[in-house]
């Protein structure tokens, strides 16, 4: 570090209470005020690692828990974590944050089709200041142009995050190129499921929970070489059948047709203005990227948590959740010829009408 005095580790309280004022500020859209205090923070020897990842990463933590429950708008939400970026940039430039590189060299990169960046953001500024340089290369990362970055740069590590389960045939895919030059990958993000189980699937080299987990793991020392003859076919042999490639291929055609018949399965839909139609056709493109992903992971738990989780969604919204059997039921009738397609849906309906949770969607 560049100053004279160590940083200094705010008590649990502290930080918590550090963490509201943060979240007042974002959630009044107050930049100002938010970049205030994360420099007051700093300026009184608060560690900017705790800074970045004990208050910013908490608060947006709170701006997706408020969007879940329909208290803050999309907008706001955007609105949010743009301040809280902006934060981040604002540690990244002070005094106390600026480091030497004593170690290797990381790329971090969302994975292509991923706009959440700020979890990968974080960590880059954790690596920073563990001493690591980084090629931080930002959201929606072409696995092509990735690769070109690596034959140029020779980094010691990629870290990959995503946090939208429906990326993960893409990170699959950089996770392999990655490693087909020779360049081990570490991953994280919501995406990669609970424990990582999805990372380990897809052959990734490491995942880590967390900004400091991933940081720490890399101190450990370098990740284990990877297999250059390492193929994507080679961790889902499942993938053989097609029914992931034949969904995925005509996932347009077959929400068309569960949307024009969804109107007699559920008559209710006649009445729907221009807007609520939209919003079901939206829903039901959701529906069918999840099964495909799910298909392509061959796991019909993550198809089940998507559809509990958008029950919720809907419910939050003021939106019956009984709309969603019917709708897998069609898309069922239209996959009949694909069995693990018609076992994960089954699945999902099943999870629909039994689940505690979205009972309220079911009555309403």
């Amino acid at each position: 570090m560049s100053t004279s005095t160590p940083p200094r580790l705010p008590h649990a309280g502290h930080v918590k209470q550090l963490a509201e004022q943060m979240w007042n500020a974002v959630s009044a859209a107050d930049e100002y005020s938010a970049t205030e205090l994360v420099l007051r923070m700093l300026d009184e020897g608060t560690d900017p690692e705790s800074v970045l990842l004990d208050v910013i990463a908490v608060v947006q933590g709170k701006v997706g828990e408020e969007w879940a429950a329909n208290r803050i708008s999309v907008a706001q939400e955007h609105a949010a974590t743009a301040i809280n970026d902006r934060a981040v940039a604002a540690v990244s430039v002070h005094p106390t944050a600026r480091t030497t590189a004593t170690r290797g060299r990381v790329t971090v990169a969302c994975v292509d089709g991923e706009w959440h960046a700020l979890p990968a953001r974080l960590l880059s500024e954790v690596l920073k200041l563990r001493g690591w340089q980084v090629d931080y290369l930002g959201a929606q990362v072409p696995t092509l142009h990735l690769i070109a970055h690596l034959h140029h740069t020779h980094a010691d590590a990629v870290a990959l995050s995503s946090s939208i389960a429906t990326r993960l045939p893409t990170a699959h895919a950089a996770i392999t190129a990655c490693q087909a030059v020779g360049v081990p990958v570490i991953v994280g993000g919501a995406a990669f499921g609970p424990e990582g189980r999805y990372a380990t699937l897809l052959g990734a080299d490491a995942w880590a929970p967390d900004a400091r987990t991933a940081a720490d793991h890399l101190a450990k020392g370098p990740l284990p070489q990877p297999q250059f003859d390492h193929q994507q076919f080679d961790d889902l042999p499942h993938l053989g059948d097609q029914e992931y490639t034949m969904v995925a291929r005509n996932s347009a055609s077959l929400v068309r047709a569960v949307f024009t018949a969804l109107e007699d399965t559920f008559p209710a839909m006649r009445s729907y203005s221009d807007l609520q139609r939209e919003r079901t056709a939206e829903d039901l493109a959701h529906i069918v990227e999840f099964l495909a992903t799910a298909l392509y992971l061959d796991d019909e738990e993550l198809f089940t948590w998507f559809i509990t989780w958008t029950a919720q969604i809907l419910v939050a919204r003021g939106v019956p959740a009984h709309s969603l059997p019917p709708a897998l039921d069609l898309l069922a009738r239209e996959l009949k010829d694909f069995p693990r397609a018609g076992r994960i849906l089954k699945a999902g309906t099943h999870t629909l009408t039994t689940a505690p949770s979205t009972a309220a969607g079911n009555t309403a």
